[in-house]
């Protein structure tokens, strides 16, 4: 079990109640607090959740109306969706108590001082390296709109102006990283048909990609709901229409793709995961058509072209610059 959910259970009476945990990782906790609803905005995590406590976790960006006796929030990585869903759940809770929970080493004594704007925290518990702070909800926040805490920027392409909108907690919040913007510089002779921006983030790469080539059918992937709603947002922004979606990892894409396109983040809160990366390369041509293309950007000292070449094909580097290459291949 998660150390965080262990931390809860050592303090289990006061989450008897209907509780609402935020954010919680897919263990057996839910189990453990039959009156508890889940909240996920990790297809994953929901996706397992639901297959062992159906219809007891809800996916995506907001909380349900119902009126919870407590809530619990599992500390996100980002600090302003931990913000933001600090104040989605004080605004539902007058007069009761939130609950923070998170590891040491992800920041949960800073992140309990956010607490301080609805009353009074204290700590309950510390154990498993992790950390338990409650506030009992005095000042009551409005619920907060967040759209309007989305960041706006433009980017100058061959194309145009692309207007891009970012949402807290979505990667590289507010700006283009250094990846996606070598990926963006190297979208030439793709192969037409259906394309895939795997993992896409706020939408840069899949809303570039429809502009470029406007007859290809376009779809977004990405794991997390805050990323799927950002995307959906920046492509309205440009007038564009595209099919975006949840899921877990390259499983979730359709099948017969041209194109399989992605700048794949290899960091999941504090920790590092290039699971999903490994699982794009060793699958995407389950995916792509016979002669469908991978192009890929990573970090330089990602030793990931004998992966590609293991089950795709050739792998060839088109550039590197800023400590990134861009990779290509195709299906044998």
């Amino acid at each position: 079990m998660d150390p965080r959910s262990e931390v809860l259970l050592r303090q289990a009476e006061l989450f008897a109640g209907q509780t609402l945990l935020a954010g919680l990782p897919a263990d057996d906790l839910l189990g453990h607090l039959p009156e508890a609803r889940g909240w996920s905005w990790h297809a994953g995590e929901q996706g397992a959740l639901e297959s062992r406590f159906t219809g007891r976790s809800q996916f995506g960006v907001s909380p349900t109306e119902q009126a919870w006796e407590a809530a619990v929030l599992f500390l996100p990585k980002s600090r302003e969706l931990t913000d933001y869903l600090l104040t989605a759940l004080a605004a539902r809770l007058g007069g009761r108590p939130l609950f923070l929970v998170g590891e040491k080493r992800a920041g949960i004594e800073r992140a309990a001082k956010q607490l301080a704007a609805f009353g009074t925290p204290r700590k309950l518990d510390s154990a498993r390296h992790c950390q338990l702070w409650q506030v009992q909800v005095e000042q009551v926040p409005a619920t907060p709109d967040l759209q309007a805490l989305a960041r706006h920027y433009s980017l100058q392409l061959e194309d145009g102006p692309l207007q891009v909108v970012s949402l807290p907690g979505v990667f590289s919040h507010g700006r283009l990283d250094l990846g996606s913007a070598l990926l963006l510089q190297h979208l030439e002779q793709l192969p037409s048909g259906h394309l895939l921006d795997f993992g896409c983030g706020a939408g840069v790469l899949g809303a570039a990609l429809k502009r470029r080539y406007p007859e290809s059918q376009v779809t977004l992937l990405d794991v997390d709901a805050f990323a799927v709603t950002s995307s959906r947002l920046t492509l309205a922004a440009n007038r564009l229409e595209a099919e975006v979606i949840s899921g877990d990892g390259i499983a979730a894409a359709p099948r017969a793709l041209s194109a399989i396109l992605s700048n794949p983040p290899f960091h999941q809160g504090v920790h590092t995961h290039y699971q999903a990366t490994e699982q794009l390369l060793r699958q995407a041509a389950q995916h792509l058509q016979p002669h469908g293309q991978l192009r890929l950007v990573a970090n330089s000292f990602l030793k990931y072209p004998p992966l590609i070449e293991q089950h795709l094909g050739p792998c060839q580097t088109l550039a590197e610059a800023d400590g990134f290459r861009v990779y290509r291949a195709s299906p044998r």
